[in-house]
């Protein structure tokens, strides 16, 4: 890919436009979009009547409703049609001027201004301008604090309204917003078209880098710990030098002292890269974070030898179960079925109406703004000469039967079929997990004792025996979820509405239903466990596993939660490691190792895209391991309340892992003659 010309560097972030030759225009337009079909020598976009970008409309349709051609150059100064229409007596020059910048050339200026709106050929008025990525926008300047265009702070726009520059730079602005929105998807576009095969290369890293570690825990897993202990600090720590690098390379430049706040919300994420503030607060949130994993290390010593012993333990069990490595390819592709189905399932509810068009007007005292209307008979319409200039574009697709009404309530249905389906698969894999790794297990003599295809006979038996249990469960996350999702719905139509009371409680529901799933999931973990393990129904096997858990809190807290710390640690690490290597390779900085994408919009995108994807391998992976010391958790707590250690009642436990808990007393000493 030809590497692409650079915009002009930004020498001031506010947020609205400026003088560009005192400040500088905001990189944020993309100079390939030309409008209409560009002629011979015409390459910068004009717009007929700017100031039809301030209707609200615009954000909602991302478009601007003006006309807008390709001309040679932009308006040097202020005219009006209306002006030339009396000029032209005198001096055709003038309309010879004017002209250039209508739809089509003509003799003279004959029509009327309400007959020029109508037809759209003209725009009735022009302000001095000057191309910025081939775009004529207007030529803002600032004298003693006040801004102006063209020396002039008020002017006629044309139908014989006065405006004034803030008026004019607040359309520009908005037509600012509407190209980010293209121009940032496109950009985007290129990034991952550009570097798509280097994702997946990352992202089979991953994979390698996470089988290779659950193997390896099985012979070294107090080595392997601390390795992922030192290797997460020293990627934390390499993230703060790099912070307080790029903090210090700001230092001395103009504008890079300004704050988050002064520059305001700003659809180029660039912009905040800029600003030593946003690299002080990533230092800082670093710092905190490796002070916090240093102090659990710290505090949870002589815990961690537990962990380490539960580790071995499960990398023990999957070496013997080796296709329960498998099993997260299979989730994932149940996963990826449920997502389609939902997906092309709304696009055809989104699609099944006749296209509805709205009326789009520039002036927001027209009467008809936001109405249906035909856009094929829609200038021969009363509309189009109460209300000139307005246009009728396509909004959505819709209809007045009695199916088109209920097709948002349809809507929600299937949201809610996609999160109980999701949910079941899950618990599917859960369930099917935990029983193959309960008869590694409850097998007296390892690995005589263990059934042939465990992973398969456990799929199986969740199948057949299980199907409404595992439905019942997920139904219950599901509908906790569905109401989180209707509390964000209601938040967001209503956030201006709301007064500090209101949102104090839309605050403590999301808190309160935020805990609420946390519970039901931990709750349905241990359920589906003992699902596995007795084949009770899931109420049954809830309440089992809750009184478990309650005869066992020091265990939980001991053993459980400081394993699942270390796991947390494993997937940082998986997805750290490989995040550096993108980093590098994306900012060229391995150019002597291999040559990385050259001609990146934004290199981030594809950084975080190979980041996140990296921790959901490591995730389906280690979540494998999770499963394996859960279910031998619960295993364990149930053999020391059936069994007593004696000939007749002997410990399922491996010998090695009750030798550490013997020395922590968490078990007894020794098993009975």
């Amino acid at each position: 890919m030809a590497k692409k010309r650079e915009p002009p560097s930004i020498k001031e972030l506010p947020d609205t436009f400026l003088d560009h030759e005192t400040y500088g225009y905001p990189r944020t337009f993309d100079p390939n979009f030309k409008g209409p079909v560009a002629k011979r020598n015409k390459t910068i976009l004009f717009y007929f009547n700017l100031f039809s970008c301030t209707s609200p409309s615009v954000v909602v349709n991302l478009q601007c409703p003006t006309t807008q051609i390709c001309v040679s150059k932009c308006p040097e100064k202020f005219l009006t049609y209306m002006e030339i229409q009396f000029m032209y007596r005198t001096n055709k020059h003038y309309w010879m001027y004017y002209s250039q910048f209508c739809k089509s050339p003509f003799v003279k200026p004959a029509k009327t201004v309400t007959q020029v709106l109508l037809d759209d050929d003209c725009p009735i008025a022009i302000f001095p301008s000057k191309p910025f990525l081939q775009r004529c926008f207007p030529d803002f300047t600032t004298k003693n604090g006040t801004l102006t265009v063209g020396n002039k702070t008020i002017f006629e726009d044309g139908s014989g309204k006065k405006r004034n520059a803030i008026e004019l730079r607040r359309a520009a602005n908005r037509v600012n917003k509407i190209l980010d929105a293209r121009a940032i998807g496109m950009k985007v576009f290129e990034d991952y078209a550009t570097t798509w095969y280097w994702i997946l290369i990352g992202l089979t890293i991953a994979m390698l880098l996470s089988w290779l570690f659950v193997i390896l825990l099985r012979f070294t897993a107090g080595f392997l710990f601390w390795v992922f202990m030192v290797g997460v600090i020293g990627i934390i720590g390499y993230g703060i030098w790099h912070c307080y690098q790029e903090h210090s390379n700001l230092q001395g430049r103009p504008n890079s002292h300004l704050t988050i706040y002064d520059i305001g919300f700003q659809t180029d994420i660039s912009m905040y890269f800029q600003l030593k503030q946003t690299w002080f607060a990533f230092m800082i949130i670093l710092c905190l974070l490796e002070v916090f994993i240093i102090l659990m290390l710290i505090f949870l010593r002589e815990r961690i030898r537990i962990s380490i012993a539960l580790l071995k333990e499960g990398s023990k069990a999957i070496g013997y179960l080796p296709t329960t490595l498998i099993y997260p390819v299979l989730t994932f592709i149940f996963l990826s079925i449920c997502i389609a189905y939902w997906a092309v399932t709304a696009i055809y509810l989104a699609t099944s109406g006749v296209p509805i068009y709205k009326v789009i007007s520039p002036e927001r005292t027209c009467k008809h703004e936001n109405t249906t209307c035909n856009p094929e008979i829609f200038n021969t319409t009363e509309i189009a000469r109460v209300c000139p200039g307005a246009q009728c574009n396509f909004a959505f697709y819709g209809g007045k039967s009695l199916y088109h009404q209920y097709v948002p309530t349809f809507q929600m249905f299937n949201l809610f079929v996609f999160l109980w389906l999701i949910n079941f698969i899950i618990a599917l894999g859960q369930c099917a997990l935990a029983g193959a790794f309960a008869s590694y297990y409850w097998a007296l003599k390892k690995p005589d004792d263990i059934p042939q295809y465990p992973v398969f006979t456990a799929f199986g038996r969740a199948i057949r025996y299980h199907t409404g249990s595992l439905a019942f469960g997920s139904l219950i996350l599901a509908l906790i979820q569905m109401f989180k999702l209707v509390l964000e719905y209601l938040d967001h139509r209503l956030k201006e509405a709301q007064n500090n009371i209101s949102k104090f409680l839309q605050c403590c529901l999301k808190c309160c239903f935020w805990c609420l799933e946390k519970m039901v999931k931990f709750f349905n973990r241990n359920a589906y466990v003992m699902i596995a393990i007795y084949g009770k129904n899931f109420c049954r096997s809830a309440r089992d596993a809750f009184n478990l858990l309650m005869r066992n809190v020091l265990k939980v807290a001991v053993m459980d939660k400081v394993t699942d710390f270390v796991l947390i640690l494993g997937k940082i690490l998986v997805a750290g490691c490989i995040g550096v290597l993108a980093f590098l390779l994306f900012t060229h900085r391995l150019p002597v190792m291999i040559e990385g994408p050259t001609s990146l919009n934004y290199y981030w995108v594809p950084l975080l895209t190979v980041i996140i994807g990296s921790y959901l391998v490591a995730h389906g992976f280690f979540s494998v391991y999770a499963m394996c010391i859960d279910t031998i958790f619960i295993c364990f707590c149930e053999d020391l309340e059936r069994n007593d250690g004696s000939r007749e009642k002997p410990y399922f436990i491996a010998p090695t892992l009750h030798g550490t808990l013997n020395k922590m007393q968490l078990v007894p000493l020794k098993q009975k003659e």
